[in-house]
């Protein structure tokens, strides 16, 4: 099956696997036939026939059933310095400097905000799983003040989410999941064990700086300034893994 990679640095990592299709898997918000997982810092998502985009105030929503003609069907107002979009189902996390919003995009075409978080002003990505919201806190340069913070919220109660848990670090970033694990873009690429989102422990680290991070199924891609990583994992042996290529920049 053939693999593309799309990287635009700074806004946007993507991995595709596959290409034509005309069903959604609810999950993963990709299309039947093909699997896409995005980075951490991407501005757009798919969700069934429809992508999303996010830009500096605005959530705009395009009907895609036409490939080759897509059509804005809205634009709704998120507030300012909006960063980062990710889905999970039929939920959309916004990241932004100033918070984290959370929509429901169940209607496609009428997303509506079930919650927000406000925070000090920090560059900040989210994602999230069934149960819990990660995110992570950059602060200094054109981000903000000067703390630098991995934030786990329970969003059990989507229209409620809950701090549980804040872990200091150098200047957290991008961040993936695997399984039970937890990859942040820090000074280094640390991993954490999640199987108990409020008492994470760190258990290993790759010695590379990268900004984001994206994980389909045992392939690790790590972008950075200098380059792009990929890597094999192994879920038995999360300390070990093995270094596949490098595509310097």
């Amino acid at each position: 099956m053939r693999k593309i990679i799309y990287i635009f640095l700074g806004s946007l990592a993507m991995l595709f696997v596959g290409c034509n299709a005309d069903s959604v898997n609810s999950d993963t918000g990709s299309f039947a036939g093909e699997s896409g997982q995005s980075g951490s810092l991407a501005r757009f998502t798919i969700l069934d026939n429809h992508l999303y985009t996010v830009d500096f105030q605005n959530l705009n929503v395009f009907d895609i059933h036409d490939r080759e003609n897509p059509v804005l069907v809205n634009s709704v107002n998120v507030g300012f310095n909006i960063e980062t979009l990710f889905s999970y189902k039929s939920f959309l996390y916004i990241g932004s400097r100033n918070g984290m919003f959370i929509y429901d995009a169940n209607n496609f075409e009428t997303p509506q905000l079930l919650s927000a978080v406000e925070h000090f002003t920090a560059c900040d990505p989210v994602i999230a799983t069934a149960t819990h919201a990660f995110v992570t806190l950059k602060g200094g340069n054109q981000c903000g003040m000067n703390l630098n913070l991995l934030e786990v919220y329970d969003v059990t109660d989507v229209t409620n989410p809950i701090l549980i848990s804040q872990r200091n670090l150098a200047g957290p970033i991008g961040m993936g999941f695997y399984g039970d694990y937890l990859f942040v873009c820090d000074d280094e690429v640390k991993i954490f064990d999640i199987s108990d989102p409020e008492n994470m422990n760190l258990v290993h680290a790759i010695n590379i700086e990268s900004f984001d991070v994206i994980i389909q199924n045992d392939l690790l891609i790590l972008v950075g300034e200098q380059g792009v990583y990929q890597y094999a994992l192994d879920a038995n042996d999360i300390q070990n893994e093995t270094m596949l290529s490098t595509i310097a920049l």
